[in-house]
């Protein structure tokens, strides 16, 4: 008979085949008060199989968000990510607490730039799968739909 409780191993972070399957999307927004900040959504494409069933998705990008140091969804403050985003010229990389491995984001010059120039962007990870080909008006849409159903969770990615 087991007479004491089992420690919980400690959260590992996303290995590489999790990273590489990420849809990403980098743009240039504002925030509630009209300052310039950059934004960052992570999102997982459609299973291809039973076991990328859509809880199984979800449960893959709530790692993410725990790895990423815990989100919030929309109604709380942004939780603060220090140190998560990493400039190296004009490349970004989005590290990951308990992972060796980080993720390259897409960018282009004016909003690489907006994030030197901050030092922060707002992170999204979407629960619900997205494809990697959608477009704006698709990222729109579903940035519009998934709040409502709490399906977003947020918080507010910082360069060292």
């Amino acid at each position: 008979m087991l007479t004491r409780a089992l420690t919980p191993a400690p959260l590992s972070g996303p290995g590489p085949c999790l990273l590489v399957s990420l849809s990403t999307w980098t743009w240039s927004g504002t925030d509630p008060v009209g300052q310039d900040v950059a934004h960052i959504l992570l999102a997982h494409p459609p299973g291809r199989s039973g076991r990328d069933a859509p809880e199984a998705i979800a449960s893959r990008m709530r790692h993410i968000a725990a790895s990423l140091g815990g989100l919030a969804g929309s109604r709380g403050s942004l939780p603060e990510l220090d140190g998560r985003l990493h400039v190296v010229g004009d490349r970004v990389l989005l590290k990951f607490h308990g992972s060796r491995y980080g993720l390259r984001l897409p960018m282009y010059p004016g909003w690489t730039s907006l994030l030197a120039r901050r030092g922060r962007a707002v992170l999204i990870v979407g629960l619900d799968p997205l494809p990697q080909s959608a477009d704006a008006a698709r990222v729109d849409a579903y940035i519009d739909a998934a709040p409502a159903a709490g399906r977003l969770l947020f918080g507010l990615a910082r360069t060292p």
